[in-house]
């Protein structure tokens, strides 16, 4: 893998979440962007895996990013495997081993560590696979259509 270029912590972390994409494209898996979540967190990726399971997937840009954050562990209630996604620079042993591990470097990533499994309740499941189908039915619909998407915002706004 290509080493990433130091950069600020911005571009760090898109760097990663567009390589880590890339990565779960190649595993099978349909990543999103910034989910928001039913709790108010917000997934960095949440990919439905082929198997009909969701992977969260926390991008930390740098070792700071990761100490300043102690809410990683409230995504847990959300997926039913937890991942942290970081530069091939980051020092690894900062990471809980309770989570899957993905490592970025250019415009690849690779699947360190597999996540340790925690099916969500069936309910939840559903809850979160409609509101995953929505947001990206939503996001293609506003690519296709901006004046639409912005109909659509007006009329969620009013709701």
């Amino acid at each position: 893998m290509e080493r990433v270029p130091d950069c600020g912590a911005a571009e760090q972390a898109r760097r990663i979440r567009l390589a880590t994409a890339r990565l779960c494209l190649r595993l099978g898996w349909a990543p999103l962007h910034e989910v928001a979540l039913p709790n108010g967190r917000r997934a960095d990726i949440l990919a439905l895996r082929g198997d009909g399971g969701f992977a969260c997937i926390e991008v930390k840009s740098g070792p700071r990013d990761f100490l300043t954050d102690a809410k990683w562990p409230e995504y847990r209630d959300f997926a039913d495997a937890l991942y942290f996604a970081v530069a091939d620079n980051f020092p690894l042993d900062l990471l809980p081993p309770e989570t899957g591990l993905i490592v970025a470097a250019g415009l690849e990533a690779e699947l360190i560590r597999p996540a340790p499994g925690h099916a969500l309740a069936p309910a939840r499941r559903r809850a979160l696979l409609r509101r995953f189908a929505w947001l990206a039915a939503a996001r293609l619909s506003a690519v296709e259509d901006p004046a639409g998407a912005a109909d659509l915002r007006g009329a969620l706004r009013a709701e």
